[in-house]
């Protein structure tokens, strides 16, 4: 079984035939937290059902959501470039999160990303290391990125709602979120993203003001200002429910048909 084929057993997403002398590996070979570095990958319609859409009838159909909510607070200086908001995060403490947290969790990646990723909040490891997205949620992150052509250090920026950790990985509270706005807006900002990618409920809920479920917000090219946004399953959500596994392999396949349109 080739590189692609194993990632793609590992987001639930297997051949429905092969030949009878192939051997046949099952998708335990490959555990969830196992690194796999891919090349460069085309989606491919063998193992995408979703059906080529013009980024023009696209945005014609998204849901508008109200232009971005996100004002910075009257007592926050105004953030000047990356080196600066990384010195007023690390000097925040606006919410009781600055007293727990063991180090700020600002973003990483290409700071002009085509691709914005956006989470809800770091969790142990984050905030052990400081960066989002690592340990196995973040490999299984990687995995799926690799497996629809998609370059994390090139192509994506990845940030988080909240900047610190909430203690106990418990869920962000609306005045952390709101106290840790204006840094995201400014990251958006500088970013300047073609496409955003909501992660999780919270991020998804929080971005768009929306309360409507996950499974609704899925599968809709939503408008954040003047940048489209996809919502996806959170990959810690989907290391405990792989079943959802393959819904996520269509929310990236769309991302790369509208990056591909760009």
């Amino acid at each position: 079984m080739s590189r692609r084929e194993l990632v793609l057993s590992e987001i639930g997403y297997r051949p429905l035939w092969k030949l009878r002398a192939a051997a046949v590996t099952t998708p335990s070979a490959l555990p969830l937290d196992t690194p796999v570095n891919l090349p460069k990958l085309q989606v491919t319609t063998a193992v995408s059902p979703i059906q080529p859409q013009p980024i023009s009838e696209a945005l014609d159909n998204s849901v508008q959501a109200p232009a971005p909510p996100y004002e910075n607070p009257v007592t926050a200086t105004p953030i000047t470039d990356w080196d600066d908001l990384q010195q007023q995060i690390n000097a925040c403490q606006q919410c009781q999160l600055a007293g727990t947290r063991t180090n700020i969790v600002v973003g990483r990646g290409n700071q002009k990303a085509r691709l914005l990723l956006i989470g809800e909040a770091p969790g142990e490891q984050e905030d052990r290391h400081g960066l989002p997205f690592v340990g196995k949620a973040g490999q299984l992150l990687e995995n799926m990125l690799a497996a629809a052509g998609i370059d994390s250090e090139r192509e994506v920026y990845i940030c988080n709602l909240l900047k610190c950790r909430p203690p106990g990985n418990r869920n962000p509270a609306p005045d952390e979120i709101s106290k840790c706005s204006h840094f995201l807006q400014w990251q958006i900002d500088a970013v300047q993203p073609e496409l955003i990618v909501a992660v999780g409920r919270f991020a998804a809920q929080s971005l768009l003001q929306e309360q409507a479920s996950l499974s609704s917000l899925r599968g809709k090219l939503h408008q954040y200002g003047r940048y489209p946004v996809l919502v996806s399953f959170h990959p810690a959500y989907l290391l405990r429910s792989p079943g959802e596994k393959a819904k996520a392999w269509q929310d990236w396949c769309r991302v790369r048909q509208l990056l591909n349109q760009k």
